[in-house]
């Protein structure tokens, strides 16, 4: 019996993604680049857990001119999370979908809150299928949340301003996660492990995604 990959190898594991035995070293190489592997594959759990997050230079800042600072994220609390919860379902609901598909749905994001500044409205949608059908149901769940914040006269409103900041920042939260595997998603499995996107409400998470 070989290697479900290589063909050559003595198989060592079973593999969820491609529903067989392979060896350690098909393994280890075809994580994530020809293999479409499972969140919950405990040997992609162990090769996450030794990953470390890529660190850039202040001067590869995405979007510099938007300052985020850590004041500004405990202020906006609520809405990060909520935000957070909301990227990590509907990339879990879009089959399919990896880290690159989330860059391009924060970038588009990004650029049509940006429009709001100077008080136009136009989406920038992804050319991206995939990454179109998560911009749809992240701009959803935003509209919802803001729904709820109008509608309950005790709690601030978060202006379009503080929406365009906390994407700036998921946007260079995911920059820092992608593993630059093909079909990488470090990044979605990071948000998976702050929030349950099961849950019938994003209200129901309360670990909120503020990073030291």
């Amino acid at each position: 019996m070989s290697c479900a990959i290589c063909n050559i190898r003595r198989p060592k594991r079973f593999c969820p993604g491609v529903g067989g035995d392979i060896c350690t070293i098909c393994c280890g190489t075809e994580r994530e680049v020809t293999v479409s592997c499972p969140l919950d594959c405990p040997y992609l759990q162990v090769a996450r857990s030794e990953e470390k997050p890529t660190r850039h230079d202040e001067s590869e800042l995405l979007d510099q001119d938007i300052r985020v600072t850590e004041q500004f994220l405990r202020k906006n609390e609520q809405a990060l999370a909520i935000m957070g919860t909301v990227l990590a379902r509907s990339a879990l609901e879009t089959p399919g979908a990896v880290d690159s598909d989330m860059r391009d749905t924060l970038q588009a994001l990004v650029r049509t809150y940006r429009t709001l500044q100077s008080g136009v409205y136009y989406e920038t949608r992804p050319d991206n299928s995939l990454a179109k059908a998560i911009f749809g149901k992240v701009q959803q769940g935003i509209a919802e949340f803001r729904k709820r914040e109008h509608e309950d006269g005790g709690l601030p409103v978060t202006r379009d301003a503080d929406i365009l900041g906390l994407l700036v920042f998921l946007e260079r939260l995911e920059r820092d996660q992608n593993n630059a595997r093909p079909r990488g998603r470090a990044f979605i499995d990071f948000l998976r492990g702050f929030y349950n996107p099961a849950a019938d409400s994003a209200e129901t998470s309360d670990s909120p995604l503020i990073i030291p």
